[in-house]
């Protein structure tokens, strides 16, 4: 199979990922428990395959990537734009956390969302091989079913009409495939290793981003054991990430 092939139907599975997590939540609507366990202890087991990829992948990748590219340079570039990713994700929660109520908050949680979806997209996308690609491809499919579900969530609480609900749920669905061909199409270009190195170490950012201080701020438990169990299923995601970088 070709790297190409093998993007087609990573984007075609988490587009249809996407699209099936939302339709219980949005057709449930008002009938939807503000705590739901399975939902958590899924996102928190994606939060470690997050860091795993971030840390064991994507961000080693980079810097070796510029340490090829500028190895003469002794200056933490890719680490800087890790940074960039980490407190860009930081910056637009926080304006929406400190938003007046008058504003349309939940509408900058769904930018949160759609930017991160093609960001995530177009890391995959300028992988050029199974290998690589695959690490990112079991991070995003197992994370998607997740922020599939908050989108639900969040649109519920708008009161969107469903065409509206609609729309955004299509848009969201296909940011990370459109991310995979700007990725592919990124890759045609003579500067791809450059670009490849600085997309993996923003994009390491926000996966650090979303499974430390996102996974904390939007996780809160009345019971310490069910904290204590979140935090176990998010080191076996780290561990098993780390387990398949032997192999990949």
């Amino acid at each position: 199979m070709t790297i190409t092939s093998y993007q087609a139907i990573a984007g075609l599975l988490i587009f249809i990922t996407s699209l099936i997590a939302v339709i219980y939540p949005i057709k449930k609507a008002n009938a939807m428990p503000q705590h739901h366990s399975p939902l958590e202890l899924g996102d928190a087991f994606a939060s470690g395959i997050f860091l795993g990829a971030a840390l064991f992948h994507m961000l080693p990748e980079a810097i070796h990537g510029f340490d090829q590219l500028w190895g003469n340079v002794h200056y933490p570039i890719a680490e800087l734009l890790c940074a960039g990713g980490f407190l860009l994700l930081l910056f637009f929660e926080r304006l929406s956390g400190h938003a007046h109520s008058s504003t349309p908050v939940p509408f900058l949680l769904i930018g949160i969302l759609v930017i991160h979806a093609l960001i995530e997209g177009t890391v995959l996308g300028i992988n050029t091989t199974i290998s690589a690609a695959t690490i990112i491809f079991i991070a995003i499919l197992v994370h998607k079913g997740s922020e599939s579900f908050a989108l639900a969530i969040t649109l519920n609480r708008c009161r969107l009409s469903l065409s509206t609900a609609i729309i955004i749920i299509a848009l969201f669905s296909l940011m990370t495939p459109i991310g995979i061909l700007v990725g592919a199409l990124l890759n045609a270009s003579s500067r791809v290793d450059l670009l490849s190195a600085s997309i993996n170490a923003f994009a390491a950012g926000t996966f650090l981003y979303l499974s430390t201080l996102h996974h904390i701020n939007h996780h809160h438990h009345k019971h310490e054991a069910e904290g204590f169990l979140e935090f176990i299923i998010l080191v076996f995601g780290l561990v098993l990430m780390a387990a398949v970088c032997i192999w990949l």
